[in-house]
């Protein structure tokens, strides 16, 4: 019997499309065999040192390249070569094509909207509610809040509980920079440690609460404020998967010029770059305060997409469909108070 498909939603064209993952059997093997009966050896895989050893096999050695030049590799990839802004002959390893730059401010336009939040990444999304009384309310199965922020950040809890989230899935194909998805000033920031699970959909549902137990970079904002979104408070996570060297903050308030660590009191404009992946499979998780965001319809509306098939879906007991979205396109807007 086949691997079961795994589809999303296209906001461009607003076609379903269905997703090659990678390793799937790799990864299906490891979270349904070896970690049941293999624990330890489960354990290292999903280790920090087992992580770095699968992403230098994967994007810094020839086993890592089936093909014989960078060009091959970006049409295998399905990269757009005239958005990057290097040279794309020089993106001549997976590691240096994974960490691409490109020319998002004429390829990623952001909307003309002040009170608009935007995607930090592109990425499949999904988008979610903490309220059992909210439509989009999803028990926890893909985090828990406590957890996910640091017992050790007791302040931050209260302050989102019973609000919103949303979830955004990057794959290794895509641009791996995160961008502000509003703009305020940096309350917190602080990095949580934790393996370095996969963020397959597969995975995902077989590892109860996973992106709370994943190596993490934790960054509140504070969007009231003169300039700011508007939009509340606002906890940014990245979270590192299986693969993933780290996550390298580099806030660039221009293009990506004079990249600077994320610090606290520093202000973030909305859309910039704050943050590189290295390689492998990664997640971004947006919490947001209680009233304070209105989703974008059509995210919303594609999570129930009829005739999409969703392994989300198939392990949270209803209809739970990705959509892919630009970073700096925007995702939802602030209500007003």
């Amino acid at each position: 019997m086949g691997m079961p498909i795994h589809q999303f939603v296209d906001r461009k064209t607003g076609d379903i499309r269905r997703e090659r993952l990678a390793a799937d059997r790799l990864v299906h093997f490891v979270y349904s065999g070896i970690r049941e009966n293999m624990p330890a050896v489960f354990r290292a895989f999903t280790s920090a040192r087992g992580s770095r050893v699968l992403g230098v096999l994967n994007y810094d050695t020839v086993l890592g390249s089936r093909f014989t030049s960078a060009r091959d590799r970006i049409r295998s990839w399905g990269v757009d070569e005239t958005e990057c802004l290097d040279d794309p002959d020089t993106l001549d390893t997976p590691r240096k094509l994974f960490c691409r730059r490109i020319r998002y401010w004429d390829r990623r336009p952001m909307p003309k909207d002040e009170r608009t939040v935007v995607s930090p990444s592109d990425a499949k999304a999904l988008v979610g509610s903490f309220r059992e009384t909210s439509a989009l309310f999803v028990k926890g199965k893909f985090f828990d809040l406590a957890e996910l922020l640091s017992e050790d950040r007791p302040q931050w809890r209260p302050v989102f509980e019973g609000g919103d989230w949303a979830l955004f899935r990057l794959t290794p194909d895509l641009y791996h920079y995160n961008h502000a998805p509003a703009a305020g000033r940096v309350l917190d920031v602080y990095g949580l440690a934790g393996g370095f699970h996969s963020c397959n959909p597969g995975a995902v549902v077989e590892l109860v609460t996973p992106y709370s137990k994943n190596r993490r970079v934790v960054t509140i904002i504070d969007t009231d404020t003169e300039h700011g979104t508007n939009v509340g408070r606002v906890a940014m996570i990245e979270v590192a998967a299986l693969m993933v060297g780290g996550i390298e903050s580099r806030y660039s308030p221009a293009a990506y010029d004079d990249p600077q660590p994320v610090r606290p009191e520093m202000f973030l404009e909305k859309g910039q770059p704050v943050s590189l992946f290295q390689p492998g499979a990664s997640t971004v998780v947006l919490l947001f305060e209680p009233g304070r965001i209105e989703f974008d319809a059509d995210l919303v509306r594609n999570q129930t997409r009829a005739g999409a098939v969703s392994r989300f879906s198939m392990g949270f007991g209803r209809p739970l469909v990705e959509t892919l979205v630009d970073v700096r396109s925007g995702i939802g807007r602030a209500l007003d108070r």
